[in-house]
């Protein structure tokens, strides 16, 4: 809920990565002719919003599961979010154990994920969007 009050309207972006770019969570580039240098995250944007991205995306260590009190939640929603929303779970914890075992410090991970999911968000904002206005 934090990340959409403090965005607004996700779909006035185009795909996630402006999103992801506003959102602070994208590698920083120094570049020069043939030479392309990728840095550390640039932090760009709010950073309540980058904070709360980066500590949903620390739940995604754990595997996915759906458990009685989030089921009771998921018995008004529509089966397209919620299919977006369980490949997010799989997605972001496979993502995490895949450059966990590379052998990335945890930080740098949890901040791929956070990008990551991001990215889902969205998605679930863009389908909730052509949703009202197929309503409407």
């Amino acid at each position: 809920m934090t990340i959409v009050a403090e965005v607004g309207d996700l779909t006035r972006y185009p795909n996630p990565r402006p999103l992801m770019a506003y959102g602070g969570l994208v590698p920083s580039e120094r570049t020069s002719g043939p030479h392309r240098r990728q840095g550390g995250i640039t932090k760009t944007g709010n950073a309540h919003r980058r904070r709360v991205v980066v500590e949903a995306a620390w739940a995604y260590r754990h595997g996915p599961a759906v458990r009685a009190p989030l089921r009771a939640r998921h018995a008004d929603l529509d089966p397209a979010i919620l299919e977006i929303a369980w490949k997010a779970q799989h997605r972001l914890h496979h993502r995490y154990r895949q450059v966990t075992g590379r052998g990335k410090p945890h930080n740098q991970v949890i901040t791929a994920v956070g990008r990551e999911l991001l990215g889902f968000i969205w998605a679930i904002a863009l389908q909730t969007a052509q949703q009202r206005t197929a309503a409407a």
